[in-house]
């Protein structure tokens, strides 16, 4: 996926390894930090899927320092942005970022989380990503653990805002297989994993959290 098609970042050359910046994170990491305070365990390794530039792991990383940040991406562009900005800040706690495509959890080369936290991925990725997603984490988290996902999503019953619709028009105008979700599609995928929703925290511009928790491993 070239930067034509993620007009949601801006930043320097990827030929010049540069940093890329994603306006939205600014706007939400706060929001989202505070969220993740009464969420994450006090220590453990969290496991971010789809990092996109590395902001949001740089700053969790500084907001919590007694958890080890583990950053991935399948984008090597995104995966120098996010060097980029982690040897900038040069956290102790933060990894470097791992090439992890969500859609192929057989392939994660990881074993195990404390915590797994996803934003804006869902509604920009086909839905196998989602799926992927979610199975992934229910090999890796423990019971009881936390997964995190944050974007715009669809909730029966709740009038969608005129902008996440012309939002979700918009994506799929330009790829058919992405747009947002509905709750209730992604409750029910990630139950089948083992999951349960906990929460649903209305968020800054439309956004959604979703708070899952690992249920008991089978057997």
């Amino acid at each position: 996926m070239d930067d034509r098609s993620k007009p949601w970042l801006t930043g320097e050359s990827p030929a010049r390894g540069g940093k890329r910046h994603a306006p939205a994170t600014v706007r939400n990491r706060d929001a989202i930090a505070q969220l993740l305070a009464q969420t994450l365990p006090a220590t453990g390794l969290v496991l971010e899927i789809a990092s996109g530039s590395g902001e949001h792991a740089v700053h969790f990383a500084r907001c919590f320092p007694a958890l080890r940040w583990l950053p991935s991406d399948p984008d090597p562009v995104a995966r120098a942005s996010i060097t980029a900005w982690a040897d900038e800040v040069a956290l102790p706690n933060l990894a470097p970022p791992l090439q992890i495509d969500a859609a192929d959890p057989e392939a994660w080369p990881i074993g195990e989380a404390d915590a797994i936290l996803c934003i804006n991925m869902v509604h920009i990725s086909p839905w196998a990503a989602t799926l992927g997603l979610l199975h992934g984490a229910a090999m890796l988290l423990p019971e009881g653990a936390p997964l995190f996902l944050y974007g715009p999503y669809f909730r029966r019953e709740v009038e969608t805002a005129p902008s996440n619709i012309a939002f979700d028009e918009s994506l799929r105008a330009r790829d058919s297989a992405w747009g947002l979700r509905w709750v209730h599609d992604v409750e029910a995928a990630a139950a089948s994993e083992g999951f349960e929703l906990k929460r649903v925290v209305e968020m800054p511009a439309n956004n959604l959290s979703l708070i899952f928790r690992r249920g008991p491993h089978p057997g």
